[in-house]
């Protein structure tokens, strides 16, 4: 389970959303190893924030429940429980979906 993650300093814990099965223009479907990975998902945890050189704690701009769109690589994947998810610096996080 994801509330067995707790995400430190300006890192964010997020599960991908999944997304429509891709087809083809003329409608074939992509199977799974030919896919691209959505670089959206839902943000489960975040960390405190960063520290800044004087020693304050900058708080995130995302929050748990948010929406987000990603770098396409960026995060770590980790698997627990057989689901996976990803943790993300704040800075691979390009926008929040309204």
């Amino acid at each position: 389970m994801a509330s067995k993650i707790k995400p430190l300093g300006d890192r964010i814990l997020a599960e991908r959303l999944d997304m429509d099965e891709p087809k083809s223009a003329g409608g074939i479907i992509i199977p799974d190893t030919a896919q691209e990975k959505p670089t959206e998902g839902k943000v489960l945890a975040v960390g405190r924030g960063r520290r800044l050189e004087n020693g304050q704690i900058m708080p995130l701009n995302v929050k748990k429940g948010d929406r987000i769109l990603f770098s396409k690589y960026g995060g770590t994947e980790i698997t627990v429980d057989g689901r996976e998810y990803l943790i993300l610096h704040e800075d691979d996080v390009i926008g929040v979906v309204s």
